[in-house]
């Protein structure tokens, strides 16, 4: 008996080795195999010295305070009209809300679908005391070392900008699209675009305007920060994580500090032990959607193990999933996360509150809905408050995941082309952007939005996102104005 079960052991050892290597010789590279374009001359110095003086421009958002800096936005609009003198000849340019930018290139086929590129004028502020930390003053608009410095230069008026030096070399070759092409920049994209994006949008909408292709800021080439990966990763943001944050009141009895109640009976001990339990008791999450594309599509390029375990999640799934779940990054694409953002209870050290209060912020992944999360938090807040002590509720600007834009579509292939064209060393894949953009307000009128900076990005570049020190090498920034260049030209080819 000992012996026969023996040998089972060993034949069904044998059956799974055979079919794991057998998957994992099956799942062959899904790149694209493109010639790499020739680099169109740019000039360099130029483009990075227009980039510079828009950086100087304090252009910071306000949630509550629309007219916040608005002379600086204004600014920048009268620097843009300058500096892209055949954009603002050729293209319709209308203001929107008082500070948002629309431009309209019409192109020569009226039944063709149109376009659009998008970015943000307005950047988020330097967070107070760190002023001292940046290598070159965050408004500086410093051009050294190879790098334009300062806040904004990479998010996002990096694209911004790029987006019109390419429009601008394409005028002043004679170009003309064959369909329209919209420009859409928005004033608070930073507090959730809801003067900017949301209004240009439902502007498009009430005309009709439905879009062929969408492309906002997004997710980046990232260079050795996916383990197992040794060539860098274009990844495509096919989808948006939705956003809701709620704030949970917890009530109980005030009194002295002397007398406290018995354990955990406080509004403090109440609201502690609910947010442990939320923080202890995340959403379920899973190799699957954008995340099982994404992973699918780089198993094949990947070494070692690495390629053989996500080739066969069937068998190493779990395993997989409790490595990506050690790590916020990739954590984040699985489920929709629970973050602990605010705390407010008591003004004296003697006096037990008669109230606390958090807000808990949720990052929704596709699938998932508002609804859903708010029943989750209630029957976890409820399982050690009392319903009678607490009450929940969502603060504005509350949205639902985007869509998942179909990456068999002859849209997303030609994103995938050309980002293969102008970066041949990276590998491209869809993946989920798990914060938030302009791009979110358009679903309503287009199917394929995908949100992709054309931005090279290592693991120590990724701190200086909405950190210190933020800049965009120059080398960088030209390969962004060829990338936009070639997008028009392939979507919308001159007739």
């Amino acid at each position: 008996m000992i012996k026969k079960a023996l040998l089972f052991i060993v034949v069904l050892v044998l059956l799974l080795a055979t079919a794991v290597g057998i998957n994992t010789w099956r799942k062959g590279s899904r790149q694209l195999a493109v010639t790499p374009l020739a680099p169109i001359q740019v000039d360099e110095a130029g483009a990075a010295g227009r980039l510079a003086e828009a950086v100087r421009l304090r252009t910071v958002s306000s949630r509550t305070e629309a007219g916040l800096n608005a002379d600086q936005f204004r600014a920048l609009r009268t620097l843009l009209q300058q500096r892209f003198p055949r954009v603002h000849a050729a293209l319709k340019r209308e203001v929107v809300g008082e500070l948002n930018l629309l431009y309209t290139w019409e192109g020569s086929d009226p039944q063709a679908r149109p376009i659009l590129l998008m970015a943000h004028q307005d950047v988020v502020p330097i967070a107070p005391g760190t002023e001292g930390d940046w290598s070159e003053a965050p408004f500086s608009g410093s051009v050294k070392n190879g790098y334009v410095w300062g806040r904004g230069s990479w998010d996002d008026k990096g694209n911004l900008l790029s987006q019109l030096e390419a429009v601008e070399l394409l005028l002043a070759s004679g170009y003309k699209p064959s369909r329209t092409l919209y420009l859409a920049y928005g004033a608070d994209e930073e507090v959730g675009g809801l003067r900017g994006a949301a209004k240009i949008a439902a502007l498009l909408k009430s005309r009709g305007v439905r879009l062929d292709f969408v492309l906002d800021e997004g997710l980046l080439v990232l260079e050795g920060v996916l383990p197992g990966l040794r060539q860098p990763a274009a990844l495509i943001g096919v989808a948006e994580k939705g956003y809701l944050s709620v704030v949970l009141n917890v009530s109980a009895t005030p009194g002295h500090s002397s007398m406290p109640p018995p354990r955990g009976g406080s509004a403090i001990g109440m609201l502690s032990a609910a947010l442990k339990r939320l923080d202890d008791h995340q959403l379920p999450g899973g190799i699957r959607g954008v995340a099982g594309e994404m992973f699918d599509t780089l198993a094949p390029e990947m070494g070692g193990f690495s390629r053989v375990a996500l080739s066969n999640l069937w068998l190493f799934g779990p395993v997989v999933q409790s490595q990506l779940e050690r790590a916020a990054g990739t954590n984040a694409v699985l489920r929709t996360t629970t973050a602990l953002t605010i705390v407010n209870a008591g003004n004296k050290d003697n006096v037990l509150p008669g109230r606390a209060e958090a807000t808990v912020n949720f990052r929704i992944l596709p699938g998932d809905r508002k609804e859903q999360v708010m029943e989750h938090m209630r029957g976890h807040v409820g399982a050690v408050v009392p319903a009678s002590q607490f009450e929940l509720y969502a603060l504005p600007g509350a949205v639902d995941a985007s869509k998942v834009a179909p990456t068999d579509s002859a849209q997303y292939r030609t994103l995938n082309r050309t980002i293969r064209e102008v970066f041949p060393d990276a590998l491209v894949a869809p993946g989920l952007m798990v914060a938030g953009t302009d791009s979110i307000h358009y679903g309503e009128i287009s199917d394929h939005i995908f949100k992709f900076s054309p931005v090279r990005a290592n693991a120590e570049d990724l701190k200086r996102f909405h950190g210190t020190n933020e800049r965009l090498s120059i080398a960088n920034y030209a390969d962004a104005i060829r990338f936009y260049h070639r997008l028009i030209t392939q979507l919308a080819p001159a007739p």
